[in-house]
């Protein structure tokens, strides 16, 4: 028995990239697949292209809207699969995704989430590095280990008691979601790269990569508030902080500024050093930059750049 598989990609104005995402999410050639577009009110072309494929769409809209969380929201609310993943509009999926998650989650009941790794992409489609993972495990996810959003897949029975997404958070919004999800049933990680994220000036992670702290410290604070979590903040404390203030520092260093990225993971190396050693390289590039050195910093993380350019 093939399960259904409900796949939402919210977009706004995202036509140079919508079509690739469609075209990798109906390429999937999943026997039964609802597909879930919600655009947020695009006036760059997006709608145009959503029409050409809406036979093929379960139900699609184009309305102004609260955000990404609401609108990602509207597509959970509208699914119908046993299954459900989440593919923004300028991401895509590896061919046999779908197939493959639906395979790890028949196959463990038990589970709420099973993810992949990712490659990282450019606004061209070139790989640049690949994002592998572990089995993170409720206690890594409140470390601040990020999974790939698009190589995540849920059990919808799992999201349904877990509770949608957060509207109040702008960054952070999914990891949020995956802790509670794993607070309700165990998480799976699968070693096999299951999507593509894509990486450009538009996308979140560039234009407001100075605020990531903002969710990640209120997080913490919403952890210390529930009584299911009290053993686990107090066991990992001081891990939980370092992930906290290493995340931090890494899109404060995306966003141009090393001096605030440092104090940062110097914070993180003070509250657990492993956690801040794992980006020892990225701490070595924000001290060249302050020291004006950034040069000398280039160059090695565009040597690291081009080890994956060719990688498949």
């Amino acid at each position: 028995m093939t399960h259904r598989f409900s796949v939402i990609t919210p977009s706004y104005n995202q036509a140079s990239y919508l079509e690739q995402t469609i075209q990798s999410v109906l390429d999937q050639g999943y026997p039964d697949l609802e597909y879930i577009i919600v655009d947020g009110g695009s006036t760059d072309g997006s709608v145009e292209i959503v029409r050409k494929y809406e036979k093929h769409l379960a139900w699609w809209v184009s309305e102004r809207d609260q955000g990404q969380a609401d609108a990602v929201n509207k597509g959970f609310k509208r699914a119908s699969g046993d299954y459900i993943g989440w593919l923004n509009s300028d991401d895509r999926y590896e061919p046999g995704a779908l197939l493959q998650a639906a395979q790890a989650l028949d196959a463990n009941p038990q589970v709420g989430v099973v993810y992949g790794d990712v490659r990282s992409i450019d606004s061209h489609g070139s790989t640049f590095n690949i994002m592998r993972y572990a089995n993170f495990g409720l206690d890594g996810l409140l470390c601040f280990k990020i999974i790939g959003q698009p190589g995540a897949f849920l059990r919808r029975m799992v999201l349904e008691q877990a509770g949608y997404l957060d509207p109040t958070y702008n960054l952070l919004l999914d990891p949020e979601l995956w802790i509670r999800m794993a607070m309700t049933a165990p998480i799976l990680y699968v070693p096999k790269i299951w999507a593509a994220a894509r990486s450009h000036p538009g996308t979140k992670n560039f234009s407001q990569a100075a605020h990531y702290g903002e969710d990640a410290y209120r997080m913490i604070d919403w952890m210390q508030k529930q009584p299911e979590l009290a053993g686990h903040y107090q066991r990992l404390k001081n891990r939980i902080w370092a992930g906290a203030h290493r995340l931090n520092g890494r899109y404060l260093l995306d966003a141009n500024q090393p001096k605030r990225a440092f104090t940062y993971y110097w914070k993180s190396l003070m509250a657990y050093p492993p956690t801040a050693l794992q980006e020892w390289h990225r701490m070595l590039y924000a001290l060249l930059s302050m020291a004006g050195l950034r040069g000398l910093g280039a160059v090695y993380l565009d040597w690291r750049r081009k080890r994956y350019e060719h990688r498949g």
